[in-house]
């Protein structure tokens, strides 16, 4: 059986996320939006730099993306900043449910993309960083860029 490599393309990235958090895992979700919704994140119009993901009534939510609203609908104005189910097996809505209780875990939005036209959510499971982490994680960038630098010259 041959993988076929899927085009993706990367519409919004939570760049602060990865120096927040620990990620432990992460997942591909589905995302339930309306028409005018997909149409607007198309055009770039979506920010994740303050949205999390929270199990609700036994189901997984992206709260506080902000998704613009699209320029062209003329019917009805919805929230940009509601609450969106996200798909996912069963399986793994009670694996991430359990983690989060469990374990102080928290689910957070890494990027979202379009895959074969449907855009999907990379949520992974995190641990929060304290500040001696994140000194850690700035003082790898900067001797990754002096190497860079070094080698350039």
């Amino acid at each position: 059986m041959t993988e076929e490599k899927v085009p993706v393309k990367v519409i919004a990235e939570n760049r602060r996320a990865r120096f927040d958090y620990h990620i432990l895992e992460d997942l591909e979700a589905g995302i339930v939006l309306t028409g005018a919704e997909i149409k607007s994140i198309r055009a770039n119009g979506i920010t994740l730099s303050e949205s999390y993901v929270r199990p609700l009534n036994g189901e997984i939510c992206l709260i506080g993306a902000h998704i613009e609203p699209y320029k062209f609908e003329a019917t009805k104005k919805q929230d940009p900043r509601r609450i969106r189910k996200l798909l996912l097996h069963s399986e793994e809505i009670k694996k991430l449910t359990t983690r989060v209780e469990q374990k102080g875990l928290t689910i957070i939005a890494l990027s979202l993309y379009l895959k074969n036209g449907r855009a999907k959510l990379r949520i992974g499971l995190a641990k929060g960083k304290n500040n001696p982490d994140k000194r850690q994680t700035i003082k790898e960038r900067e001797s990754k860029r002096d190497a860079a630098r070094a080698i350039r010259e």
